[in-house]
C-alpha cells in the first residue's frame, strides 16, 4: 500500500501536514518462545510494513484511525485506557507508556495502514506500536533511544492488549538492518548483526491460513510453564534465574521434579537457545545447510516439547523438506498457527512456490499464500508520500 494513500486520507480528515513513518514486520529465522525466558534471538525486519500519517493538533484530543479497517476512535489525552475498539488499544498503549515516563503528551491525529497480514506471525502488533512510538518521540522531541522505545511497545503491549510478549518484536521493528539478521541477547540486551546471503538464499513464508491470537490462553500458559520449571530448578540451583541459566544436564536432573509437561517446556528452550548459537556460527562461515538444519530441528521441538505447533504447519513443514534448494522449514511465530518461514535457494524460489501451492491444494482444497521477504532497514521517517510498499 503506498504511504501515499494514508498521507491523503490524514490530509482530507485533518487538514495539516503530518510526519510519515514505516514500521516493519519481522521474521524469525530461529529462537522461538526464548525470549520471555532471557534467551536469544534471530529476528529480521522485512518489506511487510505499517505506515503512518501522524501530526500533533493543538488539542488535548486523541484522533486515531484505522486506514484499513475505515474505523476512528478519539479519546481525551487525559482518558487515555483500554478501549473496546481493540486494534486501537495498541496505539492508546504507547501514549500511556510516554505519559507513565512523564511526557506531557497533546492532542494528536493518527492515521495508520499497511501490508503486514494480520494472524500470520509477522508481528504487525509490534509494528503498530513502535511506529507510534518512533512518531511521538520525533513530534515531543524526547530523546528516547530505540531500546528503549522497543520496551515501551512491549510494554504497551503487557497493558493496554493483554499479551505478556518478549522483546524481540519490537525490537526487530525498531533495530532492523538491511541484509542482516540480528541476535538479541534478551538477558542482557546487547546485540549483534550477521550478514544473511540473500545474493543467494531467499526466506519464504507460507501461511497455514490458520488464524491464530497471541492473546490466547496457551501462549500466557507457556509462560508459566518455564516459570513452573525455574522454580523447580532453583530449589538445587538457587543461581538460576531463567532458563537462560541453566544447562541441559541440570533440566534432565530435574525431570522427575517438574513433571513430564513443564521437563519438555524447559528442554525445548534451553536446546533452541542452543540452536541460535548454532546458527549464527553458520552465518558467520557462510554455511546455510547447517542454518537450515537447526531451522528443522527448532520446528521439531516447537512441535514435540513446546507443543505450540498445528497439523497444517507441520504439514508445510513436511511438504517443504523434500523439494529442491530447501535447506530448512519450521513454524514462526507464537505458534497454533500463522506462517512457516523457509530458506530456500534464489533459483529454486518460484519452483518452490508452485510446488508447495499445489501440494497445499491438493490437502486441504484451498489456496496457499506465500510471502516473498525482503529483509529491511528498521522503522525510519518517510520524507516522500508517494514512496510505496
Amino acid at each position: 500500500m503506498p504511504i501515499a494513500a494514508i498521507a491523503a486520507d490524514f490530509h482530507r480528515r485533518f487538514g495539516h501536514e503530518p510526519l510519515l513513518v514505516r514500521a516493519p514486520g519481522r521474521i524469525n529465522l530461529i529462537g522461538e518462545h526464548t525470549d520471555y525466558n532471557d534467551g536469544l534471538v534471530l529476528p529480521a525486519a522485512i518489506n511487510k510494513e505499517i505506515f503512518f500519517a501522524v501530526g500533533l493538533n493543538g488539542s488535548d484530543t486523541v484522533r486515531l484511525v484505522s486506514f484499513d479497517k475505515a474505523d476512528a476512535y478519539d479519546v481525551a489525552v487525559a482518558d487515555v485506557a483500554p478501549s473496546k475498539h481493540l486494534w486501537a488499544n495498541y496505539l492508546l498503549g504507547v501514549v500511556a507508556q510516554f505519559q507513565k515516563h512523564g511526557v506531557a503528551v497533546p492532542g494528536f491525529d493518527c492515521v495508520f495502514g499497511g501490508n503486514v497480514p494480520m494472524g500470520a506471525g509477522m508481528s504487525s502488533s509490534a509494528a503498530i506500536e513502535c511506529g507510534l512510538a518512533f512518531a511521538l518521540n520525533e513530534l515531543l522531541h524526547t530523546g528516547f533511544d530505540r531500546m528503549t522505545l522497543a520496551k515501551m511497545g512491549q510494554q504497551a503491549e503487557h497493558t493496554y492488549a493483554g499479551v505478556m510478549s518478549g522483546l524481540m518484536d519490537q525490537f526487530a521493528s525498531l533495530h532492523g538492518r538491511a541484509g542482516h539478521v540480528v541476535r538479541l541477547d534478551c538477558r542482557s540486551f546487547d546485540y549483534e548483526y550477521f550478514p544473511f546471503a540473500a545474493d543467494q538464499y531467499h526466506l519464504v513464508l507460507c501461511n497455514s491460513g490458520v488464524k491464530h491470537s497471541l492473546a490466547s490462553s496457551e501462549y500466557n500458559k507457556r509462560r508459566q510453564e518455564c516459570t513452573q520449571g525455574v522454580a523447580v530448578l532453583q530449589k538445587t540451583h538457587p543461581e538460576i534465574k531463567s532458563l537462560r541459566d541453566a544447562t541441559l544436564a541440570q533440566v534432565e536432573a530435574a525431570h522427575d521434579a517438574m513433571g513430564d509437561v513443564v521437563y519438555r517446556r524447559c528442554r525445548y528452550v534451553v536446546q533452541e537457545n542452543q540452536r541460535v548459537q548454532e546458527a549464527c556460527d553458520a552465518l558467520k562461515a557462510n554455511d546455510m545447510a547447517a542454518v537450515g538444519q537447526a531451522m528443522f530441528g527448532s520446528h521439531a521441538g516447537l512441535r514435540d516439547d513446546y507443543q505450540v505447533s498445528c497439523p497444517e504447519l507441520d504439514a508445510l513443514v513436511e511438504m517443504a523438506r523434500p523439494l529442491p534448494g530447501v535447506l530448512g522449514a519450521r513454524m514462526m511465530g507464537g505458534g497454533f498457527g500463522g506462517c512457516t518461514i523457509n530458506l530456500v535457494a534464489v533459483a529454486e524460489v518460484d519452483a518452490f512456490v508452485a510446488a508447495m501451492e499445489k501440494a497445499f491444494e491438493l490437502r486441504y482444497h484451498d489456496k496457499l499464500e506465500t510471502y516473498h521477504t525482503v529483509i529491511v532497514g528498521g522503522v525510519s521517517e518517510l520524507r516522500d508520500a508517494t514512496v510505496a510498499a
